[in-house]
């Protein structure tokens, strides 16, 4: 229960200040030419699990993402990101355990649209992620034991991505990620 408060709090803190500025968007996708005022929404589903945000796990995983991004620079985004995955393992000595993990960030991204001279219903990009990872693991015989891999609770991921705009307040996206790669919608 304590690692839901957690995580709910740590959204608030991440998503709350940006989240009143979704009613004064004025440009609406990010290949107008102006990067004025531009944010946008992104949530995407994945699998995870041999490499990425947390390491070897050993076999995939669903995870699902978030993230609000806001223009900073022409062509240029930053994205404070949640996301979330959970699995169940046995250790080497034969315990059951249960992990949470989630990894908590900054997405920078440069957009590629004006170089590649992309039409307006797409969106090119190349970013890096920037983040650390918390790690809540549960033993089913309630000992504590240490699991079979070890955490380097900080990251760095590299991306490239495309969206297709479907309207003016929803797109379509593919992040390809040395981390995890997800599919998902883009709320403008």
């Amino acid at each position: 229960m304590k690692i839901t408060g957690f995580t709910l709090l740590l959204l608030l803190m991440l998503f709350g200040s940006n989240l009143s500025a979704q009613n004064r968007v004025y440009v609406t996708t990010r290949n107008n030419n102006s990067s004025e005022g531009y944010s946008g929404l992104n949530i995407g589903l994945g699998i995870g699990g041999y490499y990425g945000y947390y390491g070897y796990i050993g076999h995939t995983t669903p995870v699902i993402s978030a993230n609000y991004e806001f223009d900073v620079a022409p062509s240029f985004t930053l994205a404070p990101f949640v996301t979330y995955l959970s699995y169940q393992d046995q250790s080497s000595g034969g315990y059951y355990y249960h992990e949470s993990v989630i990894p908590l960030g900054v997405k920078g991204t440069y957009y590629l649209d004006r170089l590649l001279n992309a039409n307006s219903d797409w969106d090119f990009y190349l970013a890096g992620s920037l983040g650390f990872t918390l790690v809540h693991t549960r033993w089913d015989d309630g000992t504590v034991y240490a699991t079979d891999h070890t955490v380097n609770p900080l990251f760095l991921d590299l991306h490239l991505g495309a969206e297709y705009h479907l309207s003016n307040k929803v797109g379509l996206f593919l992040d390809l990620s040395t981390g995890v790669s997800t599919i998902g919608l883009a709320f403008h």
